[in-house]
């Protein structure tokens, strides 16, 4: 990670994150894949959070919605089967979709080869402390319903069966 500089100005640094790296050079695992955060609450405000999420195996999170967040996804690499309500939808490179906050979601990669996928919340709330959080175990985030709520989520049922 390197800053760009600051202005003369007085604006804040610009946050430059190279390919393949995170945003504090650290590294999270999640099992199946990889987390890298590209833009920190801390460097919006609080008014967004985008990673980097990296995957070598099928599968994904929980079904689950958000109280306060906005989810973004925009599939780089590999394909992901995503549920948003009654809306089934198979992203590929170059698509994107908006799961809106309270509407249940649910999405896991399809598998293939290797698979990445940016994801965007707004606000970035308590989700860049859950990702702390559930990645100290390297394991997909654990089916506590408790642990999504202390997080601003619900926890509504298993993660997305992919065959």
């Amino acid at each position: 990670m390197s800053d760009t500089g600051q202005a003369q100005s007085g604006l804040p640094f610009a946050q430059w994150v190279a390919a393949g790296e995170d945003r504090f050079g650290e590294h999270r695992g999640l099992g199946i894949s990889r987390i890298d955060f590209k833009l920190s609450a801390q460097d919006s405000g609080g008014n967004l959070l985008i990673l980097e999420n990296s995957f070598r195996e099928k599968g994904g999170p929980a079904r689950h919605l958000h109280y306060e967040q906005e989810e973004w996804f925009y599939a780089v690499e590999g394909e992901f089967i995503i549920e948003v309500g009654q809306q089934r939808s198979r992203l590929k490179p170059g698509d994107s979709l908006l799961a809106p906050r309270g509407v249940p979601h649910v999405w896991a990669f399809a598998g293939g080869g290797l698979g990445r996928i940016l994801i965007a919340f707004t606000p970035a709330g308590k989700m860049e402390a859950f990702f702390r959080e559930v990645t100290k175990a390297n394991a997909m985030p654990p089916q506590d319903p408790e642990l999504w709520r202390m997080h601003g989520m619900e926890l509504l049922g298993p993660p997305l069966s992919v065959d």
